[in-house]
């Protein structure tokens, strides 16, 4: 990083100020993620998480269940009218 040289003390202040800035917005940022993570680790977010991620996992593979299940259930249907 340049060294940045200062004609007076307005912008010394004047750059001192816009870090204290910068400073104060990356900790208004911290404290928010800070919040955000509490609040989707409480017990209620991280079961709804877990069920949502089989709800989803379950969903789309259903076709392909119903498809392997079907014939086996097509069967025994079959095989019960028969008497066997």
């Amino acid at each position: 990083m340049e060294t940045k040289k200062y004609s007076s003390y307005a912008e010394i202040d004047r750059d001192l100020e816009i870090l204290k800035l910068e400073k104060d917005i990356n900790y208004q940022k911290l404290v928010l993620n800070v919040q955000k993570t509490k609040e989707s680790i409480t017990p209620q977010n991280i079961v709804n998480s877990f069920i949502s991620s089989y709800t989803d996992y379950f969903s789309n593979s259903y076709t392909k269940i119903l498809q392997s299940v079907l014939p086996y259930i097509i069967g025994w249907f079959i095989n019960r009218k028969r008497g066997n």
